[in-house]
């Protein structure tokens, strides 16, 4: 699906008087609200990495993301505007987001320790071969997440660290992790 069709799928979740497992449970309802309003709000203000936007401006051979994720889903709403973002300033990046509990259940492939943690993005070369992953989180938010799970924190206050720190990141730890990977499929540099 389009961005513009996982945003509508939003909106169709948020006014169905009775909407389907998981969203008949309040607390997803709740989570969707949120991640609505976050995603918004990075369309808004995010600023893009110039380097990393040469760098995908840069690219010879097109590559097609794959971004799995679902509304839910409190890390997807602070990176996936930029990933969108990012593969829309390339003309060689096309992109599909896919609902990690729909099929093709692609997310069977990537887990991470064990788990079906979202949201990943798989970037493939024309021939359906993987280039690259990248996912859940950034490397410092994972550390967070490890860290507080560690301690037995519960899920609340897990959650209120992140949030307060993807606010604090504004993207930024994304985007160099996604530049690094970028720059080890390419040889030259970009001049800025």
């Amino acid at each position: 699906m389009t961005f513009l069709e996982y945003q509508k799928l939003f909106e169709t979740i948020l006014t169905t008087e009775n909407p389907p497992s998981p969203y008949n449970n309040p607390a997803y309802i709740n989570f969707t609200k949120l991640n609505q309003s976050r995603m918004s709000r990075w369309d808004k203000t995010m600023v893009l990495n110039e380097e990393l936007v040469k760098r995908l401006g840069s690219i010879q051979e097109p590559q097609h993301w794959i971004i799995i994720t679902e509304p839910w889903c409190g890390d997807a709403a602070h990176s996936l505007p930029f990933m969108i973002a990012l593969a829309e300033s390339s003309d060689k990046i096309t992109y599909d987001i896919e609902l990690r509990d729909s099929e093709p259940h692609r997310i069977n492939h990537y887990l991470t320790n064990g788990g079906k943690s979202i949201p990943k993005l798989i970037a493939l070369d024309p021939g359906g071969q993987d280039l690259f992953s990248w996912g859940p989180r950034p490397v410092q938010a994972q550390k967070i997440n490890d860290d507080m799970r560690a301690t037995n924190a519960r899920y609340d206050e897990i959650n209120l660290k992140l949030q307060v720190w993807y606010n604090a990141d504004k993207g930024v730890s994304f985007q160099e992790e996604l530049l690094e990977l970028i720059t080890q499929l390419t040889d030259s540099p970009v001049l800025l």
